[in-house]
């Protein structure tokens, strides 16, 4: 009956699956997202034995969903991100399905815009993985601020005589919710990354340019935030990049391969520098 329940609801709300986002992407109130959802999805979560708690969010956990989701459903995201589907599995309308994501619609989305120039794709591409770059440290912020808030937590639950089986069970869950909510992004970051990839190699075969070495250094970069990511290594110094540097990067997984690039003389189109 609750399945049954549910149903009618996700189908009598399909015309509002996109969550509203005002200025720079952030996130607009609004009552069947932020209440009528989330509250039809943990009644599924909790029929489906996932952990449910009944604690208030705080201020650090809800702005860590609420960067976390930015990251998931940005702007330069939305053509290729299963953005429905970010909403309905934040919302836990469905459980996570995000594993199942393929890896190669980002460069099926590339290849399908009709640019004036095959050039534009390599723009495209760096301009994506740019906007990752720079959103990755905020979101690391987030999640270590959430992480301390479950440490205070279990200290107070273990300490204070008030504290009973009931407190305790609310903990645990809320724990885990925000354990399964971490993993998340951490899956996500590394999908973006491999969909990068993966674009950047066909990219190489089909439309061949040497402004390709420079997305392999974004590449780069990005990689050693996706490797802090699945560290859960949250709380550590955030590495700033620059476009123009390259310390604190990861070698080219490509430089003993001669000339994959083109040749390193010819200068590459400005936006790409």
């Amino acid at each position: 009956m609750v399945r049954f329940i549910l149903l009618i609801v996700i189908f009598g709300l399909i015309s509002a699956c996109t969550r509203p986002t005002g200025d720079f992407g952030r996130v607009q109130p609004n009552f069947i997202h932020d209440d009528i959802l989330p509250a039809a999805g943990k009644l599924r979560a909790k029929a489906d034995g996932e952990p449910v708690s009944n604690l208030n969010l705080t201020d650090e956990e809800g702005e860590m969903h609420n960067r976390v989701w930015r990251f998931l459903a940005a702007p330069h995201a939305k053509d290729w991100f299963y953005d429905i589907a970010v909403e309905w599995q934040r919302t836990r309308l469905i459980a996570a399905t995000d594993s199942e994501f393929s890896i190669e619609r980002y460069y099926n989305f590339l290849r399908s815009e009709r640019y004036s120039s095959s050039r534009v794709r390599y723009f495209k591409l760096a301009n994506d993985i740019d906007a990752d770059l720079n959103t990755a440290p905020s979101v690391f912020k987030t999640i270590c601020a959430a992480l301390e808030i479950d440490r205070r937590r279990a200290i107070a639950v273990n300490s204070l005589n008030s504290a009973g089986a009931l407190e305790r069970n609310a903990v645990n869950q809320r724990q885990a919710e925000n354990a399964i909510f971490i993993d998340w992004f951490v899956r996500a970051i590394r999908f973006r990354y491999d969909s990068y990839s993966l674009a950047l190699e066909r990219l190489l075969i089909e439309t061949p340019h040497e402004g390709a070495r420079d997305i392999d250094r974004r590449l780069s970069s990005f990689a050693i935030e996706v490797e802090r990511a699945e560290r859960r290594d949250f709380c550590g110094s955030s590495l700033v990049y620059s476009k123009k540097s390259n310390a604190n990067t990861i070698p080219s997984r490509y430089e003993t391969k001669s000339n994959i690039f083109g040749s390193a003389n010819n200068s590459e189109p400005e936006y790409l520098k």
